[in-house]
């Protein structure tokens, strides 16, 4: 069972006040995109697979969920631009209330990366630009994923679409969820903006560092005035190259964004993707740290990007961060909190099942630590 640590020195399994939520520890289930939300309605047997992760005190964050209907990017992920959805997530929400935990939404558009077959009417996907994506491996290794060129947003549409990411988040609170979360990383369509790889534009969206944050920030703004600022957080992952999303100066984006942030008094910056995670699952050595942005933001930092449970206990004990998001290790153990507090086994996990729509298999069948040894 290792050690017989106590909670005490486990800074992981310590409490923590992130706004008005009072948590129980800082392990925290990272959005992970499971893809089994049939035709984008979000499915019963998600309340079991919630459900299971959940601990008194502890904070969950739902699989990145769309706010319309081009905003998807894969078959048979969930959205929340419909009544029927809104409908969908609220046993979801409830089940994971009824266990004491805390409950935000991710909420995403992903722009580009996507094709004309998950788009209304067959159109182009939209972006900030029209440059095209190159054909990418899926998460599980496995799948190719095959992009259609996208329509570059003309700037009086851009509106709307901050329009829709205010109403997805007034419709997340509708459904219960304790706040959401801002998908901005990751060469989604809000990185498309931020990143000078892709934004190529030349109106107020574009160029200046200013002008490349702004759809961001109008974002976050819109969704402070709608459901208020404790209620909100962001993902950002500015040096992250995912989907050819790159920036030339990250540090400069991402204390940019921390200190605009700042004015809105959001409740966290999450998921400061790590510097070491630029490829999807792929750790690398790298000079570069969150440590700017840790400084620059005043606001609950949770950190992500393939920890464990040492490197997570270091970066709290070290004060690198206040939270740490756990994705894979989550999905395959249900009770992550509890065996990280005894330095139990961790159940492996199965990447081929990640994305495949069974409703168990890969989903709700990892074992618990009861059963496990």
């Amino acid at each position: 069972m290792g050690s017989a640590s106590t909670p005490a020195n486990i800074p992981l399994i310590t409490p923590y006040k992130m706004g008005k939520f009072d948590l129980s520890h800082r392990v925290v289930l990272a959005p992970l995109t499971r893809r089994r939300s049939y035709h984008n309605v979000p499915q019963p047997h998600a309340i079991l697979y919630y459900s299971q992760r959940t601990s008194k005190g502890g904070l969950l964050i739902a699989e990145a969920t769309g706010v319309s209907d081009t905003a998807q990017e894969y078959p048979d992920t969930p959205g929340i631009w419909t009544k029927e959805q809104v409908e969908a997530w609220k046993p979801i929400v409830n089940a994971v209330h009824a266990k004491g935990g805390v409950f935000f939404c991710q909420i995403w558009h992903v722009g580009r990366v996507s094709n004309s077959g998950y788009q209304p009417n067959g159109q182009a996907p939209i972006s900030s630009t029209d440059k095209p994506l190159a054909p990418q491996i899926g998460a599980n290794g496995i799948d190719i994923a095959q992009f259609t060129p996208p329509r570059r947003l003309r700037t009086d549409e851009i509106p709307q679409i901050v329009n829709d990411f205010r109403v997805a988040a007034r419709n997340a609170i509708e459904a219960g969820f304790d706040g959401v979360e801002i998908h901005g990383a990751n060469g989604y369509l809000i990185d498309q903006f931020l990143k000078d790889q892709v934004n190529d534009r030349t109106d107020k969206y574009g160029g200046s560092l200013e002008n490349r944050c702004r759809f961001a920030l109008e974002v976050v703004e819109a969704i402070v005035d709608e459901i208020g600022a404790d209620r909100v957080g962001i993902r950002l992952s500015p040096f992250a190259d995912y989907m050819e999303s790159g920036d030339s100066n990250p540090e400069a984006l991402g204390v940019y964004m921390a200190e605009s942030l700042n004015k809105y008094g959001i409740l966290y910056y999450h998921h400061m993707v790590e510097p070491r995670m630029q490829k999807v699952g792929e750790m690398q050595e790298t000079p570069r740290s969150l440590v700017l942005m840790r400084k620059a933001f005043k606001g609950t930092l949770i950190v992500a990007g393939g920890y464990d449970r040492e490197d997570g206990n270091k970066a709290l004990a070290e004060n690198r961060a206040d939270l740490v998001a756990y994705g894979r290790h989550f999905l395959a153990n249900p009770d992550l909190p509890k065996r990280f507090e005894l330095n139990a086994p961790i159940n492996k996990y199965n990447i081929q099942t990640f994305c495949t729509s069974d409703p168990v298999i890969g989903y709700t069948d990892y074992p618990f630590l009861e059963t496990s040894i």
